[in-house]
């Protein structure tokens, strides 16, 4: 008892401390001044409780109230939601049942309609490929829209839009069959862009001054081949530009481009040899080198063989040609007997020899090596492609393509130099040894007689 004592106590102490405190503060002068404040503190506070109690409750009356609201509203927009979802059921009811009753209605124009929108969608892929689309690049607008229209259900095509169809593949037509001559800008080899006078053959192909031109339907743009066709087929354009009328020889590409593209990617004579590399280059020297000693040789044997047949018709001896010269090693010698005239014959016979046969050796040569070089560029083409096998394995053809080329060209080269240096050789050396044979035969007869008149 003591203890709670000593404890109410030393509460009324500090509880005396605070509010002495605030008496203070408040401008309290003495104890009664301290206990009127305190006392009209303590009725404040009781005042502010009951009017924050008051508010309280008002705002539990205002809360309950829009809660009833809450309520109310959740009510009113559940049942309008059922409402909607009713009427949103009736109405996919009644578009069913308007589809099935325009179903029925259209019939056969169903399928009508189905097979317009399919003509429509291939005329707007032939239309944007083809080289009419140049001079009527507005088609495709009408087309996209008309397989839009098409696409939907809520409309159909009019008998307008079928009409202008119609007209359009018509158009089409009769397009592919004219040739016609308008300006347009193109795209010039080197880049630069230039309006220019073109002619379209059809839907075929499409010329300028400079060659044939390529159309591109994605960007609807002409530009020159990089690089023309051959000249046979390039001279054409000309003529045709030229031409005001009539009937004019031109190469036509009825493939619209493919038959053209394949000339073009076609490698030239350049380019094949190109392919062969260094030893295909050795191999066209050789080839040079032999062909022109062959020429040469052909032109002086021939030369000599027309110059002995004119020295057999005559009587006395010319030494402007190899028989003329051994008649007069005969004449020179006619004192001496037969076998120093068959001796000096010989002689004299033996002396030509070396003219008549100079460089047909070398074109035999010639002959023989060309097909071995030709193998030694079919070996070292292999050796390159296996090497790219080896980096790059074999799953990209045109990897190999390098290789490959140069042991096919080396090999044709070398058969191109072989078989003309066997020609021209075996050419040659008859002449040569028709020559010879003629020296011979004349020799022997002039010992025969040379040998009556002594005996």
């Amino acid at each position: 008892m003591k203890r709670i004592t000593l404890i109410i106590a030393a509460g009324l102490l500090s509880l005396g401390v605070v509010t002495t405190a605030n008496a203070q503060d408040d401008g309290a002068r003495s104890m009664s001044e301290l206990l009127r404040l305190i006392e009209q503190g303590q009725a404040r506070d009781s005042q502010e409780a009951r009017r924050r109690e008051a508010a309280f409750a008002q705002n539990k009356n205002q809360q309950q109230s829009l809660l009833n609201q809450a309520r109310a509203a959740r009510t009113a927009e559940e049942n309008t939601s059922a409402r909607l979802e009713q009427q949103f059921e009736e109405n996919q009811q009644q578009i069913i049942t308007a589809r099935q009753a325009l179903d029925e209605r259209l019939g056969a124009l169903k399928e009508l309609f189905g097979v317009l929108q399919t003509v429509a969608g291939d005329a707007q892929g032939r239309f944007n490929a083809s080289l009419t689309n140049i001079e009527y690049p507005d088609r495709s607008s009408f087309l996209v829209e008309l397989g839009s229209k098409m696409a939907g259900s809520s409309s159909l095509a009019s008998i307008e839009d079928i009409e202008t169809l119609w007209a359009m593949l018509q158009k089409e037509v009769v397009e592919t069959g004219k040739v016609v001559r308008f300006n347009h800008l193109v795209t010039k080899a080197d880049g630069q862009q230039e309006e220019m006078e073109v002619v379209r053959v059809g839907a075929f192909n499409i010329v300028s001054e400079n060659g044939y031109l390529e159309y591109d339907s994605g960007e609807k743009s002409l530009a020159e081949l990089l690089r023309q066709p051959d000249g046979r087929y390039a001279s054409t354009t000309g003529d045709l530009m030229d031409a005001d009328g009539g009937v004019v020889p031109f190469g036509v590409d009825v493939t619209k481009g493919g038959i053209l593209g394949l000339l073009v990617e076609s490698p030239t004579i350049r380019d094949r040899i190109e392919q062969g590399g260094i030893v295909g280059y050795c191999i066209i020297a050789l080839g040079i080198i032999g062909l022109i000693i062959a020429v040469l040789r052909w032109f002086a044997l021939s030369n000599d063989s027309r110059k002995v047949t004119a020295q057999l018709k005559r009587d006395t001896a010319s030494t402007d040609n190899p028989l003329g010269r051994v008649l007069a090693a005969y004449e020179s010698n006619t004192g001496a007997d037969t076998e120093t005239m068959e001796l000096k014959l010989s002689e004299a016979a033996l002396k030509e020899m070396p003219g008549l046969t100079k460089g047909l050796l070398f074109i035999k040569v010639v002959a023989a090596v060309a097909p071995l070089m030709g193998l030694l560029g079919t070996v070292t083409g292999m050796i390159k492609t296996f090497q790219v096998i080896t980096l790059y394995g074999a799953g990209d053809p045109k990897m190999m393509a390098g290789g490959i080329s140069q042991a096919l060209m080396t090999t044709v080269l070398g058969l191109c130099v072989a078989i003309p240096m066997v020609l021209l050789h075996t050419v040659v050396s008859g002449q040569s040894r028709k020559i010879v044979n003629i020296l011979q035969s004349q020799s022997a007869g002039l010992v025969a007689q040379h040998s009556e008149k002594t005996h």
